[in-house]
């Protein structure tokens, strides 16, 4: 719903979008049928926006069923920063050093402190827009993940457009990097 790089936009267009930001997240706390996870760094947004997403995913923590990641603060450089900064503070607090934690470093370690933690990585990205870049999305779940490029913005983007990157990725023969 907005990157750490739209942050930068003006004041007015920051605004309108935080102002969106909001009423989705209050209609899909209205469902009680979802369960809604940020995804982002939530210091870099308004204090009351970031209270709402906190609450809501609070609140929503034990729904079963359709689970919402909201992207907001996000940049996937951010998270990967963000998560080896908290994994080696979690080190640090139970008394590893710096060489131990090195050492004993794996992938699975870090993907335990991404936004995402403990969520499986998508096995497809549709990026909108007309763009053929992922512009950070998720930079670190979809090394394996299929990409479908749609020209379609994401306010336009219609079910159509979402059953034909179903129909295109179901024809793939997903090789996961070989």
């Amino acid at each position: 719903m907005l990157s750490t790089d739209n942050m930068n936009r003006s004041a007015e267009e920051i605004e309108q979008l935080l102002d969106i930001i909001g009423n989705t997240l209050d209609r899909l706390g209205e469902t009680r049928k979802v369960r809604v996870q940020p995804v982002g760094a939530l210091d870099l947004l308004p204090e009351h926006l970031a209270s709402k997403v906190t609450e809501l995913a609070g609140r929503t923590a034990s729904i079963e069923g359709l689970h919402v990641n909201v992207a907001v603060g996000y940049g996937g450089r951010r998270e990967i920063v963000d998560a080896v900064k908290e994994l080696l503070l979690q080190a640090d607090s139970e008394g590893s050093t710096l060489p131990e934690v090195a050492e004993n470093l794996t992938v699975g370690q870090i993907s335990e402190y991404l936004y995402t933690r403990g969520q499986p990585d998508p096995d497809l990205v549709i990026r909108t827009s007309g763009e053929l870049r992922l512009s950070g999305f998720l930079m670190w779940q979809s090394a394996y993940s299929e990409f479908y490029f749609c020209e379609a913005l994401w306010p336009d983007f219609r079910r159509v457009d979402f059953l034909r990157a179903l129909r295109d990725y179901g024809r793939r023969q997903r090789r996961f990097g070989c």
